[in-house]
């Protein structure tokens, strides 16, 4: 449902944005950097039918340049653990098949495995790759549609920080939409 809502908020922009790319941010924790089918540290190298490669969704690489978009996403930027299959591929691939017209989908994979929100915060380490990624990414034309966020289990270890994270969360949200100038940016958290 989360997914629909920002495809329609989105439509609008993506319809009329075959030139460039439509890139969106994947940030967060291990689940956005993809841990799906990895058991004892091995991935096992399945990728779900919805996941797989499409020739019009593009991923950026750790070196800051394009490539056809491939699981595990996060394979050369969550490189202390061993990354699987996470949603933003069935993303791309469900926004390809409810618009086909929409052009290229490029991700921008930025997700770190096992951080507390806290890290995330604007002047942070985090943050700051984000958005050299995000300033990154428009550089070589497209503009960014949306950011999709999948964190918190982290912050579930201590009382203190389960009860801050709501509005820490908030507060990232607000700063991210300020510093990429993007005042109404859909955000999708999952």
């Amino acid at each position: 449902m989360i997914v629909y809502l920002l495809i329609c908020y989105a439509g609008v922009h993506l319809a009329s944005a075959a030139v460039g790319k439509n890139i969106f941010l994947l940030s967060g924790q291990s689940n956005m950097s993809g841990r799906g089918g990895v058991v004892n540290s091995t991935w096992d190298g399945y990728i779900p039918p919805e996941s797989s490669p499409n020739p019009a969704i593009l991923r950026l690489t750790a070196n800051l340049t394009w490539e056809p978009a491939a699981e595990p996403i996060h394979r050369d930027i969550d490189i202390a653990k061993v990354c699987g299959v996470g949603p933003g591929m069935a993303f791309a691939n469900y926004l390809l098949r409810k618009n086909p017209s929409i052009g290229v989908v490029g991700l921008v994979p930025c997700a770190i495995g096992g951080t507390n929100i806290s890290e995330w915060v604007r002047g942070g380490y985090l943050y700051k790759q984000m958005m050299r990624r995000a300033a990154a990414a428009v550089a070589g034309g497209g503009t960014i549609r949306g950011l999709l966020w999948y964190q918190g289990e982290s912050d579930t270890l201590t009382l203190e920080d389960a009860e801050a994270y709501k509005n820490r969360l908030r507060r990232f949200f607000f700063d991210v939409r300020e510093d990429l100038r993007l005042p109404v940016l859909p955000i999708v958290q999952f």
